[in-house]
């Protein structure tokens, strides 16, 4: 049996800037709080196929779905292609609406199929959609009506050392977080739970090179000996979100490991963080530096435990 929910949400700004956040999936895991990370393949004729890790009920839960984008009509229709249980079967359709004011009427649809029509599944997919619904659609609200500042608010970029050791290594000690107080020495504590294979939730302490403590709570998703991606749940004090990852890879030169972030800076924190006078280039500096730093020594220790493990 087939269940139907919608929900909807007023958007001040105009219809354009509402399906833009709609259409730049690939920009999800900065805006939506459920979406940890997501890849994204173009099939074409406005058709792509979209691979999203999310956080469902406290869970992660991995999909895939195809997408239909209608510009003409600002709407976007999609089907999973490969569900996760509980889900049977999900599809739907974002559409934004001009309102008469100039603003903006966004309905998220969703029609689902529990597996065997289980009861309490069809309860868990609609209590998981019901909360994610509600909040990608006030994110998708406040990213929407701030359209104009959030670009100079977005931070980033990559560092990249190279491996003489084997991939496999590498990945090993960025994966195996737990060890990371005895082995990086910004890691004070680590909290590390892995309810399923390739699936962590993180609690980490860290300290900067001024000093200053910092506690942040990560979700990472892993593809063993290629990369890790991550997305922090609870960021430092003067960002809104941050995202980031840990590829493997050869390059022209060689097995390189590279690290990177994505970040949105949350400006009413700059005065708190950095002092009154400090600006939101200071930020975005600060913000690279600190995160920069402890990237690095993470890589370096984790390509020379590599390189020691080659040479046995």
């Amino acid at each position: 049996m087939e269940s139907h929910l919608e929900h909807s949400i007023a958007v001040s700004a105009p219809p354009s800037a509402a399906f833009h956040v709609i259409v730049d999936a690939i920009s999800w895991p900065l805006v939506f709080l459920p979406t940890v990370h997501l890849e994204r393949d173009d099939l074409g004729v406005g058709k792509e196929r979209i691979h999203v890790w999310a956080l469902t009920n406290d869970e992660v839960k991995a999909w895939t779905s195809i997408r239909d984008v209608d510009s003409d009509r600002l709407a976007v229709k999609f089907g999973q292609e490969k569900s996760t249980a509980p889900i049977g079967a999900m599809s739907g359709e974002w559409i934004v609406e001009e309102q008469p004011d100039g603003g903006s009427l966004v309905r998220l649809l969703h029609d689902f199929r529990a597996i065997d029509d289980d009861p309490a599944s069809v309860q868990w997919i609609a209590d998981a959609v019901d909360r994610n619904s509600h909040s990608e659609l006030a994110t998708l609200k406040a990213v929407a009506e701030q359209a104009d500042v959030r670009d100079s608010l977005s931070v980033q970029w990559d560092d990249t050392v190279p491996l003489s050791g084997d991939a496999a290594d590498a990945y090993e000690f960025v994966w195996n977080a737990r060890e990371w107080p005895a082995r990086l020495p910004h890691v004070d504590q680590m909290r590390l739970e892995e309810p399923e294979p390739n699936v962590q939730f993180m609690e980490m302490d860290t300290k900067t090179k001024d000093g200053s403590a910092h506690t942040t709570k990560s979700i990472r998703v892993g593809f063993p000996g290629q990369k890790i991606v991550y997305k922090q749940t609870t960021p430092p004090k003067l960002l809104s979100a941050h995202t980031g990852h840990f590829l493997i890879e050869e390059t022209p030169k060689g097995l390189a490991l590279t690290s990177r972030h994505a970040a949105i800076i949350k400006p009413e924190a700059i005065a708190e963080v950095l002092g009154a006078d400090a600006t939101l280039q200071d930020a975005r500096n600060f913000i690279q530096t600190a995160l920069t730093a402890n990237s690095r020594v993470t890589m370096e220790h984790a390509a020379a435990f590599a390189e020691t493990a080659k040479a046995g």
